[in-house]
């Protein structure tokens, strides 16, 4: 693997990130500006990942696409070279390294042009890919529905075609017209050709789901059902806290991106309400716009989303970076102005003084998907955060002979009192109004 870090920086800032455990001056600024520190009343810059963190988070990318790590380099340069991106002399060092461990495969943490590429394969002699190239890898390995491997598809196809570089005079394009006639098209035309013709295909299938989709989502947006939308950081838990809410049976993996299919589940509130709750796809650093692209008819449940609940890896010491680039895909989807509930999960990880010092706030809670910890006041705080299907509290007269209005009460409403009087129940009950509606020839004023 391969790591590259630009110093762009001054000393003082490289020399702090330098330095062992050290972090981003970004990240310390959000985090000083959480806690309250004083002096950190400016809004901070945006947290960024370090080389040394960037290169860990790629470590994980790998073992989750199921390779072995045979070694690492991280190169610090002023600029990246326009033909090897890190230089010929170390290009020559990673070379010796891999012959010496008979390494198959040379990860780079950087997207690398169609150039680069080639020209680092020549001098390595083993197969070359950048960071995009393996997050792809990992969302085919791992799509599982016909929807997922569609959108996976395009994005590789999408990637692939500006990749379509000469490999030799085979490969050359030739002319139209007097003096430029030839043998006929190319191999290069030819796969440009062909894959042009198969984006075009899989773009129509996409359309397709997308249409059925949006079939579906009116059915849904018939009855007021309010959707609330689980986004964030790949690895943070959010598969863990939609299976604690919904006993549902996602697949649960500490493997990066281990679930693409979306998934969704009715929740019934403490109010009685019934809302719908989304597992969608995890974000990442630079995660590759053709894949934003590509499953966006996957995303559009979190733009459709009346609440979106941020869940946050509270264990991790990059949590302030991982939530700005969860901030900077929600934006690119336009979401960015969507009510939200910033939901810190996997507090039992925390050492227990940590733990005990934590406070919810208006808008964050603390929780442990895997322990159960912190549900009910998360449900709780995604009931007062709900506007839709307001409830309100009524008197209601209901013939006993009604049992299935009584039972749709007894399921969806919270009941006060109960009193039996003349072949009628008299209810005071908590409602929404979808079922306010239903029962509104029965109600007392």
């Amino acid at each position: 693997m391969v790591g590259i870090d630009y110093r762009v920086r001054s000393r003082a800032g490289s020399a702090a990130k330098n330095a062992k455990g050290a972090l981003t001056s970004g990240a310390q600024a959000a985090r000083d500006s959480a806690s309250g520190v004083p002096g950190a009343s400016k809004a901070p810059p945006v947290p960024e990942f370090s080389a040394e963190e960037s290169l860990d988070e790629l470590r994980s990318l790998a073992i989750s696409a199921g390779a072995q790590i045979a070694g690492e380099f991280l190169q610090h340069r002023d600029k990246p070279d326009p033909a090897t991106l890190i230089g010929k002399g170390k290009l020559e060092e990673i070379a010796g390294a891999a012959a010496s461990v008979s390494a198959d495969l040379l990860l780079f943490d950087h997207d690398l042009t169609a150039s680069q590429q080639r020209n680092i394969e020549k001098v390595v002699k083993i197969r070359v890919i950048d960071r995009t190239q393996l997050i792809l890898d990992i969302f085919a390995k791992h799509a599982r529905t016909r929807e997922g491997q569609l959108q996976v598809e395009l994005a590789q196809l999408e990637y692939m075609l500006p990749r379509l570089g000469g490999r030799g005079i085979e490969m050359s394009q030739l002319g139209g017209g007097i003096g430029t006639r030839g043998p006929g098209e190319t191999q290069l035309e030819t796969d440009r050709r062909k894959i042009y013709r198969r984006i075009r295909h899989v773009k129509e299938q996409i359309e397709s789901v997308r249409r059925i989709r949006a079939q579906q989502r009116q059915r849904r947006e018939s009855v007021p059902v309010a959707l609330i939308a689980l986004v964030g950081y790949t690895n943070a838990g959010k598969s863990t806290l939609f299976n604690a809410l919904t006993q549902a049976a996602v697949l649960e993996s500490p493997r990066m991106f281990a679930t693409l299919d979306p998934t969704i589940r009715g929740v019934t509130l403490p109010s009685r309400r019934q809302v719908l709750l989304s597992d969608t796809v995890g974000f990442i650093r630079n995660l590759p716009h053709t894949l934003v692209s590509a499953f966006r008819a996957t995303l559009e449940e979190v733009q459709r989303a009346e609440l979106i609940l941020q869940v946050s890896d509270a264990s991790s010491p990059l949590s302030a970076e991982q939530d700005a680039q969860v901030e900077k895909v929600l934006k690119e989807l336009e979401a960015d102005a969507k009510p939200r509930l910033r939901v810190m999960n996997k507090i039992d990880l925390l050492p227990p003084r940590q733990r005990d010092s934590l406070r919810d706030e208006a808008k964050t809670v603390h929780v442990s998907a895997a322990k159960g910890i912190g549900m009910s006041t998360l449900l709780d705080r995604i009931d007062q955060l709900l506007q839709g299907d307001a409830l309100s509290r009524i008197h209601l007269r209901v013939p006993q002979k009604e049992g299935k209005m009584l039972a749709m009460l007894e399921a969806r409403a919270r009941i006060y009192s109960r009193k039996y009087k003349d072949g009628l129940v008299e209810l005071e009950v908590e409602a929404p109004e979808s079922v306010v509606r239903r029962v509104r020839e029965w109600v007392v004023l």
